[in-house]
């Protein structure tokens, strides 16, 4: 099984998982866009297990539909590394730019569309959802 890790830029900060991603998607929400400081975030989900390396930082942000969300981002040079729901222990949501990987595979769902800056253009066949689907 293979395993990746990602990092924050000092590289104090790492997760380590296993196997392919569950899925890889993007956010356009206003929310993900402030967190990463771009016009979205990408995301790869990786079900448990995954190893935690050096300290973090936390914040617990409420979505639209209520679930609470842990984001993990490093004390030292502040690069958010990953997030998980919370009561949702058997996985875990990872930046895809921490992975560093530029063969990382293409996003297949884009959410909160309804969002999404003009000039951003989504792979082929990229599942489109308005809002949140869940």
């Amino acid at each position: 099984m293979r395993s990746r890790t990602a990092s924050c830029s000092c590289g104090q900060l790492r997760i380590q998982v296993e196997g392919e991603p569950n899925g890889v998607g993007i956010c356009h929400c206003f929310a993900c866009q402030r967190r990463t400081g771009s016009a979205f975030a990408a995301l790869a989900g990786f079900s448990a297990p995954f190893k935690v390396f050096g300290s973090a930082t936390e914040y617990v942000r409420t979505g639209d539909q209520g679930a609470q969300f842990t984001f993990r981002f490093c004390p030292i040079c502040g690069t958010t590394v990953f997030h998980t729901e919370n009561g949702q222990n058997d996985s875990v949501s990872v930046a895809v730019g921490a992975f560093a990987d530029s063969n990382f595979p293409a996003p297949k769902v884009s959410v909160y569309d309804s969002r999404r800056h003009g000039w951003v253009q989504l792979p082929p066949g990229t599942i489109v959802f308005d809002k949140d689907p869940d």
